[in-house]
């Protein structure tokens, strides 16, 4: 049963800094694409960037150009969303998701919460 499970929220000054971890379980992830997404209260959910598991390479949505790096540890099947220069408009709950290369995204870890303050 793959599993992801995302840590490291939190609640953080305006400029600051955060890690957040998707720890994934179950299965081998090497054709997988791995996702960031957020949800901010009252709008839908956002795709914020993702990183082919077994490649390596990234791409961003525009607001995370720039300040946000997602990278992966193989031997932790661990992926990070290092975030810099936060915002208070970053403030949402932020999910990691698991696709198959070419595939949707159908496994969703539960989320962790980021607030900026101002």
């Amino acid at each position: 049963q793959v599993q992801l499970a995302e840590s490291g929220g939190g609640l953080v000054q305006a400029g600051g800094s955060l890690r957040l971890s998707c720890a994934a379980s179950g299965r081998s992830f090497s054709s997988y694409v791995m996702a960031w997404f957020r949800q901010a209260p009252g709008k839908e959910r956002e795709f914020v960037g993702h990183i082919r598991w077994s490649a390596g390479i990234t791409s961003y949505a525009d607001s995370a150009k720039g300040r946000f790096t997602i990278s992966r540890d193989n031997a932790k099947n661990t992926v990070y969303l290092q975030m810099t220069s936060l915002k208070p408009e970053d403030t949402a709950v932020y999910y990691c998701a698991a696709a198959v290369l070419g595939g949707n995204y159908d496994t969703w870890g539960q989320g962790t919460q980021v607030t900026v303050s101002s």
